[in-house]
């Protein structure tokens, strides 16, 4: 197992139970002890966790794993939705798309696109997450533009005040959105409401709302508000999605696609 590998599953087990000793974790991992430690002190000193005697323990109750280090769980479905959700994309539009790993997938996804290719811009990006910016801002094909915003450490996503200057100046002709959360009854949400409040600027800024999201997050609900499920036109999720769970989707007037 790798270094980066090692520290995913590691990091996922503290979320899951808020604490480990290392002799549970060098079980749980099949590797020394001293490796764990080793692990731990070099995660603690990059503030992922904090270091007890014997072991670690998360930041805190509401601890988020920063974007790099999250596991890819659901990762081929969140790939076949991000391809479902840029080519929902027309060449020329201007898209808006939040923080998160199933948006960060359609940012990769519209960059492989052979008709977007060219053009002046081909699309015109509007983000709040500095990891997509920095992705996107190599294609010379597309304009970029970067809301203002002071950085999340835990998602890269730029929230605050700042970028209310930046949204209130722009249309946009869809804004996908990445979701903790999206329900029928309670809409799509967020952990973070600084997070949530820029995602909730970019619908009201954008024609169509496209939620990306795999079906583990949906009929589930998160601490900020998003949006009203009304307010979405298209989600875009996995093939495990229940029929029950579309039907009511569909109901509520969103489009439901499956892939």
């Amino acid at each position: 197992m790798s270094r980066d590998a090692r520290w995913q599953a590691l990091l996922e087990l503290l979320v899951e139970r808020g604490r480990l000793d290392v002799e549970e974790a060098a079980a749980e991992l099949a590797v020394s002890a001293a490796t764990i430690r080793r692990d731990f002190d070099q995660l603690a000193e990059q503030q992922m966790l904090v270091r007890t005697r014997g072991g670690a323990v998360v930041h805190g109750v509401s601890y988020e794993l920063p974007l790099r280090y999250k596991t890819a769980r659901h990762a081929s479905e969140k790939q076949r939705i991000a391809k479902a959700v840029a080519d929902l994309v027309a060449p020329g539009e201007a898209v808006g798309l939040t923080g998160g790993t199933t948006t960060t997938e359609v940012a990769r996804a519209l960059a492989v696109r052979s008709d977007l290719a060219s053009g002046s811009p081909a699309l015109t990006i509007v983000t709040n997450a500095l990891n997509i910016a920095n992705e996107l801002a190599v294609r010379p094909q597309f304009k970029i533009v970067l809301t203002g915003g002071v950085a999340r450490p835990q998602s890269y996503e730029l929230v605050g005040p700042l970028a209310d200057g930046v949204l209130g100046q722009i249309t946009l002709d869809v804004a996908v959105l990445g979701v903790v959360a999206l329900d029928v009854t309670h809409g799509a949400a967020a952990a973070d409401e600084a997070e949530a409040a820029i995602n909730r600027l970019l619908c009201e800024r954008a024609e169509r709302v496209i939620v990306a999201a795999d079906s583990s997050k949906l009929g589930q609900r998160a601490f900020a508000r998003i949006c009203a499920a009304e307010s979405v036109d298209t989600l875009v999720t996995d093939a495990a999605v229940s029929g029950d769970m579309v039907r009511r989707f569909e109901e509520a007037g969103v489009t439901v696609v499956a892939v």
